[in-house]
């Protein structure tokens, strides 16, 4: 029976691989990948690499792996759109790609061979990986079973560049899509790490309690680290954001929104 492995990739470092999945992409005959046009060439680039690095050249009687290119089908990212259109927008296209990567298994993937495709980062954190299996396995248009294999996070790389702890005694750790902080940190919370940001959406958050903590392309050769009061820095953000974007065409950022508290200062 076919078998597909979904292996988490790190942030992008080829050290932050773990030992899982290296062995996992030494059992793999196809990568399956889609192809989000040049401006995000960088993505795959990395993937590249770390077949290159972790992946033997010599594997016995097993022959060279494959990559088969998946073309991404278009999405429609409406800042204008409600909870209910976004949310109808992703299953529209998670459908797409559903239908995509059956076609693509069912054609490419043998009886007995095993896929993989590379997941940024973990997974299980911010990724529409496997809900999209759950949707090609329900279509019946090709029959397998998956494992997924854990990766490193960015946000564990974020924490870890600025040398803090992502909560603070006896403080939750709350990670959200930067749509639910346009109007400051959710109620409750002194914390968020925030993920899926278009721009700098914090920038327009006025709170002179708030710290951040930013990362891009963290874990990487190109890794860029600012932090201060929100307020102080939100200019230099935004505008860093947008020259690292211009330069690289594409750009992966996290960061962590907290606000100060006189009985546990700092991180």
């Amino acid at each position: 029976m076919r078998e597909l492995l979904v292996i988490g990739m790190g942030p992008g470092h080829p050290d932050q691989v773990t030992v899982q999945a290296v062995n996992a992409l030494n059992r793999v005959d196809v990568f399956f990948q889609f192809d989000k046009g040049d401006a995000k060439s960088g993505l795959n680039a990395a993937r590249e690499e770390i077949l290159a690095r972790h992946v033997v050249s010599d594997r016995g009687t097993r022959p060279g792996y494959r990559v088969v290119t998946i073309p991404e089908p278009p999405r429609d990212r409406s800042v204008s759109l409600d909870r209910a259109g976004y949310e109808g927008s992703v299953g529209d296209w998670h459908q797409a790609r559903a239908e995509l990567i059956g076609q693509a298994l069912a054609a490419e993937l043998g009886p007995d061979e095993v896929g993989g495709c590379l997941v940024w980062g973990d997974p299980s954190v911010y990724d529409s990986t496997l809900r999209i299996i759950d949707r090609v396995l329900a279509s019946g248009v090709a029959e397998f079973a998956y494992s997924v294999i854990p990766g490193v996070t960015s946000v564990q790389a974020l924490a870890a560049a600025h040398r803090i702890p992502l909560n603070r005694v006896g403080e939750p750790i709350h990670i959200t899509p930067a749509r639910q902080i346009a109007g400051g940190l959710p109620d409750g919370l002194d914390s968020a790490v925030v993920m899926l940001d278009r721009g700098f959406t914090a920038a327009e958050v006025a709170e002179p309690a708030l710290s951040v903590f930013w990362g891009a392309y963290l874990s990487t050769a190109d890794e860029v680290l600012i932090r201060g009061p929100l307020g102080e820095v939100a200019a230099e953000i935004t505008r860093t954001r947008a020259e690292l974007r211009e330069r690289h065409g594409w750009i992966m950022d996290t960061y962590l929104l907290r606000r100060d508290r006189p009985d546990q200062p700092g991180a």
